[in-house]
């Protein structure tokens, strides 16, 4: 690479925005990995997680700089000597070289657009020992090795991820490799693969790749054969904003719609993923189900659905209603989202007509199922507009005890 590319490169890289500056750094340094990759590319966050490559041990330098510049060393890896220094909101990763020389270091890499380095020495030039630069400029994702993809299988989901998240084609023959050792992935702790999975999910193609990390097995371990629940390849950016998604809405229905078309609850808990995520999963995935795999007879499905069982969407899917309307018709989605985006939306936005305290005071009404029940009829009432205010609520549930006691043939528990 010029000279003049080279320092273009370190523009991009805004060293004198770091938490810690380079000269703080012993001499054999280098920035490596996704930094590196991502700023040839011109597509760096502002604030981009750093990994460095030095010569001696590395745990130790982390906590001198720790010392020196603040922020808290964690051990990553003990044995191979990989700490994190967390500083500021960013993360400086460092890890000793690992064999004679950098090069050595690169070739036991990932991916070859991973394997190229910018030594922190001013004026020092790339190193790229696996024509990272190369398939950079042609849009490739060629694996270094064969045998550097086992040596941590979560290599093959990451070649996934990466190329779905650059735009970039896999090489046929690292395409080949990760098929054949698909079932290395039963191996990864399910934490590890669960955040490869989020950013695939997350990524513009993401679709496209999941569907592919699906052909090739990858996922086996934790949805065994299972094909997607909705079809990969309508949970697209351009099928959302054809919905009526803004690209904010985007971010958030698409990564949850596409992980929730290829992985159930269990498999989420296989992956020991939170609970909060488990549970919006599986009630997508319900509603899903529920209203059938066809679009357009979603739609139709849901606006048919009995007054409670429609309650019980609107409250189950409260934040996350845009993940089921991705795939529907233009106008239906859009008429659904008008209404979601509308904070006072009774039925969108379910919330009691009156509170469980106020309805015991005024009405000298014991705690009991019968509350709760009058609570989930008032709320019932008020979604579909019957109720407009605290009176409707306390006289219809008056009505609703009178009634109640009437079937019963006793009267109302009363303090």
């Amino acid at each position: 690479m010029p000279p003049a590319a080279t320092a273009e490169l370190w523009q991009r890289l805004r060293p004198e925005r770091w938490p810690v500056p380079p000269e703080a750094f012993p001499a054999g340094t280098a920035l490596v990995g996704g930094s590196v990759r991502d700023a040839l590319l011109n597509r760096l966050e502002p604030e981009p997680d750093l990994d460095l490559v030095v010569a001696g041990d590395a745990i130790a330098l982390c906590r001198q700089l720790s010392r020196r510049h603040g922020g808290c060393t964690v051990v990553l890896d003990a044995e191979r000597s990989i700490a994190r220094l967390a500083i500021q909101g960013w993360s400086v990763d460092l890890a000793r070289q690992e064999g004679p020389s950098l090069e050595a270091d690169l070739r036991r890499r990932d991916y070859t657009i991973n394997a190229i380095a910018l030594p922190l020495a001013p004026g020092a030039e790339l190193v790229d020992p696996t024509g990272g630069l190369a398939d950079l400029a042609g849009g490739r994702l060629v694996a270094v090795s064969e045998a550097n993809l086992l040596d941590d299988p979560l290599r093959l989901l990451r070649g996934v991820r990466l190329a779905a998240q650059l735009g970039f084609g896999l090489e046929p023959r690292t395409q080949q490799w990760i098929q054949r050792h698909h079932g290395a992935m039963a191996a990864v702790a399910g934490e590890r693969v669960l955040a490869e999975l989020e950013k695939l999910a997350a990524a513009p193609a993401g679709s496209s790749g999941l569907a592919r990390a699906l052909s090739s097995g990858l996922l086996r371990p934790w949805n065994g054969t299972a094909a997607a629940l909705a079809p990969l390849e309508e949970l697209t950016p351009e099928r959302a904003t054809a919905a009526g998604l803004t690209a904010e809405e985007q971010q958030a229905a698409l990564p949850l719609a596409r992980l929730a078309a290829v992985l159930d609850a269990a498999a989420l808990r296989r992956l020991r993923s939170s609970r909060q995520w488990q549970q919006r999963v599986e009630a997508l995935r319900h509603w899903q189900q529920r209203l059938g795999a066809s679009a357009d007879g979603a739609a139709a499905a849901a606006s048919a659905l009995p007054e409670r069982e429609r309650l019980s969407l609107q409250r189950q899917l409260e934040a996350d209603l845009p993940a089921l309307l991705v795939r529907w018709p233009a106008h239906e989605a859009r008429a659904w989202l008008g209404r979601w985006r509308n904070p006072h939306d009774p039925l969108f936005h379910p919330r009691p007509a009156i509170d469980g305290h106020s309805l015991q005071q005024e009405l000298g009404l014991r705690p009991s199922r019968e509350l709760g029940a009058l609570l989930e009829h008032l709320m019932l009432e008020r979604a579909f507009g019957r109720l407009q205010g605290r009176s409707d609520a306390l006289r219809e549930a008056q009505k609703w005890l009178e009634s109640a006691a009437a079937r019963s043939g006793a009267a109302p528990r009363r303090d």
